[in-house]
């Protein structure tokens, strides 16, 4: 498979933000509610149907794990793109206030009671997006695709030349929770530096986008799930942990603690790995 390019994605977006337009803000807005709101019950019905684990953080592993035959089980969600809440105008995201102290009205704008699940989802994202970096990440909440932009050729110092990668379903199905076996065509892709981009829960489209000092690593892998479903997944692995909180949800899947292992994680289609696109990008297999 071949990485995405900024045209590509820029085309994608662009669609997206164009049926703002056409669709009305208003309507737009009750559309993007209701998908907040089934999102939020899809979020409790994992957590009181799992008697261990919420299935939705099964993602994590180490790199010891990334060998082909190895099978696991594998969390991917499953989101239409054409009814996921869409990118604003930068000039419409920037006209609202994008902070916790301004909750209340937020909640106004938007027709949202205090304790609705949407409002929930409003106040975990904007918290997230609050809360400070660890050490050596530079974090970003990106509310229009410019400012996702702007961000990531800032931290990879590049002003035009971006690639950008994200996993990819072959076949198409309804399960989101499986085994999966790892095939033959694992490869690491030549990425010095990386921006991660991961869509959070909002009325319209917000990505919590961050780069790490430390070393991190781009394979691209080749799944087959026990009902045949193909997935060509994006995995990021953290090789240094020892900045993390010991609340980092991976070390409660993993038994581990803070520095004491890599991390590896799975990337859900809708999220973006940003690289600086070189003239000779180098991948190779393991």
């Amino acid at each position: 498979m071949s990485p995405k390019f900024i045209s590509r994605i820029l085309l994608l977006h662009l669609l997206l933000i164009t049926s703002f337009y056409e669709t009305g803000a208003r309507e737009l807005i009750e559309t993007e509610n209701k998908l907040l709101d089934i999102s939020q019950k899809e979020q409790k019905h994992h957590e009181h149907n799992h008697n261990h684990m919420d299935p939705s953080v099964m993602v994590f592993f180490t790199l010891q794990d990334l060998k082909v035959g190895k099978r696991m089980q594998i969390y991917f969600p499953k989101r239409n793109p054409s009814t996921s809440p869409k990118f604003w105008p930068r000039d419409k995201a920037d006209s609202l206030p994008f902070s916790l102290n301004k909750l209340q009205t937020l909640l106004e704008i938007f027709s949202f009671s205090q304790d609705s699940p949407q409002a929930k989802a409003m106040v975990d994202t904007l918290k997230e997006c609050e809360s400070k970096p660890i050490q050596g990440e530079v974090k970003f909440c990106a509310t229009s695709l410019e400012s996702m932009l702007d961000f990531t050729q800032r931290s990879l110092g590049s002003s035009n030349d971006l690639g950008v990668y994200a996993t990819s379903h072959l076949t198409k199905s309804s399960v989101t929770f499986q085994n999966y076996t790892t095939l033959e065509n694992i490869v690491r892709i030549s990425a010095p530096k990386m921006v991660a981009c991961h869509t959070m829960p909002y009325p319209y489209a917000v990505f919590y986008c961050h780069s790490q000092e430390s070393e991190n690593r781009l394979y691209r892998v080749s799944l087959v799930g026990d009902n045949g479903d193909m997935v060509e997944a994006m995995v990021v692995c953290h090789m240094d942990t020892s900045h993390w909180g010991h609340g980092h949800v991976s070390f409660q899947v993993l038994g581990v603690a803070p520095g004491s292992s890599n991390v590896c994680h799975f990337f859900p289609a809708d999220n973006f790995i940003w690289v600086p696109k070189l003239q000779d990008r180098s991948a190779s297999a393991m």
